[in-house]
């Protein structure tokens, strides 16, 4: 008698399980998506000016079987593009530019090296071939030095423990709030997603020290390269955006994350315009 209780209870519960399990299909009336003009530009000191123009597509859209053609039509052609500095102006010429190190492809360009002004407005115009227009000013920070780079191991008795890294650095300016990117690559630069990629204020800094660390994850004889950069108010708020972004995508009771841009005129466009100046130091995982 018992067992016949327990299966009809069993059955009883597979079959709420089951009843619960529905699926129904709803349509959504979407409205047309509207293509933005996209912009990325980094002023990297020492390095050509660099810019990607290109116009943004539904998420909805199917995944295109012709990449190359993909690629092609989403580019802005035809614009004139105007990068100006104290008294001088830099006109980027349409084309394909390649940097090899970060290897990114950027389609305007143009070979001077950006001047290491830490001073002055660098202005950005873009007229496109529609006529309308895009806008933006920024600056280029000075780097924040490293100040040391400490491996511990997580057991000094055991030979094959493995290590955290701890990177040490001073606030850039106590007086104001500062905004930094942190990222630390396994290995390899171009060839392995970064371990970690994120950005921070100095709102935890502790009498203008600050430290990042990792968790007890790296082998003797690994290779760490630790990138520090020092990123303007308006590039936080970018990152911080496309990060929100990307962890909402995918996730059904995520709201979708808007793009924050440092962008102005008549094209709404998104993207950024902003300096870049980092320091980079590489360690030897070692006891």
């Amino acid at each position: 008698m018992h067992f016949l209780k327990y299966i009809l209870g069993s059955a009883f519960f597979i079959l709420f399980i089951a009843a619960c399990n529905l699926e129904k299909e709803i349509d959504l009336d979407l409205p047309v998506y509207e293509s933005q003009p996209v912009v990325e530009c980094y002023l990297e000191p020492g390095k050509p000016f660099y810019l990607l123009l290109t116009k943004s597509a539904s998420y909805f859209d199917p995944f295109p079987a012709d990449i190359t053609g993909f690629l092609e039509n989403i580019q802005e052609k035809g614009a004139t593009v105007i990068i100006r500095n104290k008294d001088k102006e830099y006109l980027l010429a349409e084309g394909i530019y390649i940097d090899f190190q970060t290897q990114k492809v950027f389609n305007y360009g143009n070979t001077e090296l950006v001047p290491e002004d830490f001073d002055n407005d660098f202005e950005l115009e873009i007229r496109l071939a529609n006529g309308k227009t895009i806008t933006s000013a920024t600056k280029i920070l000075p780097i924040v030095p490293i100040d040391s780079v400490v491996v511990e191991f997580k057991s000094a008795e055991v030979k094959d423990s493995l290590a955290r890294v701890l990177t040490y650095f001073k606030d850039a300016n106590l007086s104001a709030e500062n905004f930094f990117r942190r990222q630390l690559h396994w290995n390899s630069l171009t060839d392995s997603i970064p371990q970690q990629d994120f950005i921070a204020t100095d709102r935890f800094a502790e009498n203008g020290k600050i430290v990042f660390g990792t968790g007890y994850t790296f082998p003797e004889g690994d290779t760490i390269y630790n990138t520090l950069y020092h990123i303007s108010p308006a590039y936080f708020d970018y990152l911080e955006s496309v990060f929100n972004a990307a962890a909402s995508n995918g996730n059904p009771f995520g709201q979708p994350s808007r793009i924050i841009s440092n962008l102005d005129g008549d094209a709404n466009a998104i993207g950024v315009f902003t300096g870049l100046s980092y320091v980079r130091v590489m360690t030897i995982v070692k006891r």
